[in-house]
Order: structure tokens, then C-alpha cells, then sequence
């Protein structure tokens, strides 16, 4: 912080410089994105790496098309380089912030429009930055010259991330999760109660599998033959319940079920006051199976109600996760971490969920203790 102040006042002591130096200086001054990151990092470890999770926001003051070619991490302190996207990484990282209706040419952004950045670093344990900065290089419609920008500060909070149990008992459990899914938890914003927000960015959908890595017994399209259905929900730590939905119906096959607006998207669910403003979030739960109301303290491991097909979804699943506001869709995701599993394996792709057995786990041991699983990894929780 002192550095970032001392490279203001120097910056405003340039204005007081001769008129020959200052005529060249603003000759040189330039405008163009916006730089910001709106919510902070998220750190969570993974099998012994630390992973970083954050959205860098680019909007466009000018009046002139803004094509980002290259951006850097940096550290805010030596400036040196963490990471780098350009060409084929920059474009599957970077998106609009929202579907326009007269998009620009490639990766223009218009006037007047905003894409976002999505960040995902990994680290050995103990080698983050204290901070991070971006340096973005762009091109202005119609010139052949690139420039470069610089902005976008943010500190790094490791200590953070909130360590919960387990929210289900056995397994093995499908931690369903990727950060590149374009339409997944952790790309999709939502604009309720005020602000933009993505509640699912750590988000998993817990799915049961059998040792095949089906999902289903028997007919797989009718939905009390999913093995996750029916399990029981359990409470994530000492808590508060400050929502409860019970009643919404779901189909009796996976193939009767359609389109579900925003209101009943999450289906049946339950909301937890965790303290310190974070909240614990349990959805698509299965109707009448809520075991607690609005005002009552729970004990972490309390059975609360039972995995459902309620709201949207293409299985049986519990879609979990945290966030800083008791909204379903107007709260910023958290970073959680489990306190203990055992991880079986992962599914290097994801298609082949449901109908094959997963790759088996070949680290340094199947045993995880404050960790988040590895995206699309199978674990074990205790019974």
C-alpha cells in the first residue's frame, strides 16, 4: 500500500513539472479500460497447491472498439509476471459480462461495454503474491499501434477461505465442478438485490455414483432410482437457519422435467447463518424432507432434509455452496475447504460421468484434510 501511495504522489507531482515536460507527458496520457477486480480473490488448496480464484473486469470509457491481445498477473510488488493470457487462452478466458445483442467484431469491446477476465491461478503452498496487478496490452480500432494499461490491484486473503464438514455422509461422492464450463456455476453472473454477483463461483454439485460410476440403479430416467436421492443433507458447521423452501414439486423422471425460472430454479432449499456475514446454501432437495425451520440452531453434522430433483437440474444432485448475503442468487461465492475426505480418483472428462468408473486417485495418499477436491474428483466422506 505504501508503494502504490508513493506512485500516486509522484504521479501528482508530474503535473507540476515545465510546460515542455508536460505537453509531452500528456501527449503520451491515453484512456481506455477500466480496470477492476470487484470481489477478492478466493484461495482454496487442492491435493497440496493453492489455487486462486478471481474475475478481472475490463470495461470500455472510450469511443473507440478495445481489443485486449495480452494480459499479464503480476506481482504488485516486484512487478515480475505470474501468469500470462494471450491467443487461444485469452479468448476462453475472457468473456462479455452479459450476452450482447450486437456483439463486436472478435474480441473487440465496445464503447460503452465490459468483458471479464477469469482468473484461475495454482501455486505451491506458501508462494502466492501478497498482491496481484494486471498489465493488459489492446489494440484501438483502426490503429496498428498496441498499448499497454496497467491497473486492477487486489490483495490476497489465503486465511480467508472457510474450513466446513462434510454436507453429506459416504459415498462415493462426484465434487462436480469446472471452472471453463461457459454456462457453469463459476461463469454465470447474476443481477438481483442490487449487484451483480456469482454466487456459484466455488460451487459443487454432489453427485452418488456406485463403484461403476453409475448414478442410477435399474431405469436411470426415474428419479427415486438415483442413488443420491434420498441422502440425507447435513449441517456444515454450528448454525442458524435463515430460509427454508419445502413444498416445490419435482417430476418422477429426469425426461418430465422442464424449464424452471429464477424463483424456482433452486428448488427446495435451506439457508444457513454461519456467522461473520457467510452463508451455507443446500438446493434441488427433495419436498417434505426439510427437517428444520427459519430461527432454529443446528449442530454440524444435524441430518437437515434430503437430496432431491426439485428445481433445475439434469440428475439428482445437492448443489452446495457459500456466500456473503442469505440470497440465492444475489451473494458472491465463498471459498470453502473440507475438513476431511478421501479421495478416490477423478474424471478427466467429464462426458464420461455416470458410465464409466472414474481414473483412480495416483497422488500421495487418498487421505485430505482442508482441502476443496480436485474439479470432477469422487471422494469418500466418513459415515
Amino acid at each position: 500500500m505504501l508503494r502504490a501511495l508513493m506512485g500516486t504522489a509522484m504521479l501528482l507531482l508530474a503535473g507540476a513539472t515545465p510546460p515542455s515536460q508536460s505537453a509531452a507527458a500528456e501527449r503520451e496520457l491515453r484512456e481506455s479500460f477500466d480496470l477492476r477486480v470487484l470481489s477478492p480473490p478466493g484461495v482454496v488448496t487442492t491435493e497440496g497447491r493453492s489455487r486462486v480464484f478471481y474475475e478481472l473486469h475490463l470495461t470500455n470509457f472510450v469511443r473507440q472498439s478495445l481489443t485486449p491481445t495480452r494480459v499479464q498477473v503480476v506481482d504488485a510488488d516486484s512487478g515480475t509476471s505470474v501468469a500470462a493470457f494471450d491467443g487461444e487462452p485469452l479468448a476462453r478466458q475472457l468473456a462479455p459480462a452479459a450476452p450482447v445483442s450486437q456483439p463486436g467484431s472478435g474480441d473487440a469491446i465496445a464503447p460503452g461495454q465490459r468483458s471479464v477476465l477469469y482468473v484461475e491461478l495454482e501455486s505451491a503452498l506458501g508462494r502466492l503474491p501478497r498482491a496481484l496487478s494486471h498489465r493488459v496490452d489492446y489494440v484501438v480500432d483502426g490503429e496498428a499501434a498496441s498499448h499497454t494499461v496497467e491497473g486492477g490491484a487486489v490483495a490476497l486473503e489465503p486465511d480467508a477461505v472457510v474450513m466446513i464438514a462434510p454436507p453429506l455422509r459416504g459415498g462415493p461422492w462426484a465434487a462436480v465442478f469446472d471452472p471453463a464450463w461457459a454456462r457453469g456455476h463459476r461463469r454465470v453472473f447474476y443481477t438481483v438485490d442490487g449487484r451483480a454477483t456469482i454466487p456459484g463461483r466455488f460451487a459443487i454439485d454432489w453427485v452418488k455414483l456406485d463403484q461403476d460410476g453409475r448414478m442410477a440403479r435399474g431405469d436411470a430416467d426415474l428419479v427415486a432410482n438415483a442413488h443420491a436421492y434420498g441422502e440425507d443433507v447435513l449441517a456444515v458447521t454450528d448454525a442458524t437457519v435463515v430460509a427454508v423452501r419445502s413444498d416445490y414439486p419435482e417430476t418422477a423422471r429426469l425426461s418430465e422435467n422442464g424449464r424452471h425460472g429464477l424463483a424456482g430454479a433452486s428448488g427446495n432449499h435451506i439457508v444457513l447463518a454461519l456467522g461473520q456475514g457467510r452463508h451455507a446454501f443446500y438446493e434441488h432437495l427433495r419436498p417434505g424432507s426439510v427437517r428444520v425451520q427459519v430461527g432454529q440452531r443446528v449442530r454440524r453434522g444435524q441430518a437437515i432434509a434430503e437430496v432431491g430433483y426439485s428445481g433445475s437440474g439434469n440428475w439428482p444432485h445437492l448443489h452446495f455452496h457459500l456466500g456473503d448475503a442469505p440470497s440465492l442468487l444475489g451473494a458472491e461465492g465463498l471459498p470453502f475447504v473440507i475438513d476431511g475426505f478421501d479421495a478416490l480418483g477423478a474424471y478427466a472428462e467429464f462426458d464420461d460421468l455416470g458410465k464409466r468408473p472414474w481414473t483412480p486417485h495416483g497422488g500421495d495418499g487418498a487421505q485430505r484434510r482442508r482441502e476443496r477436491p480436485v474439479d470432477n474428483g469422487v471422494v469418500m466422506f466418513p459415515e
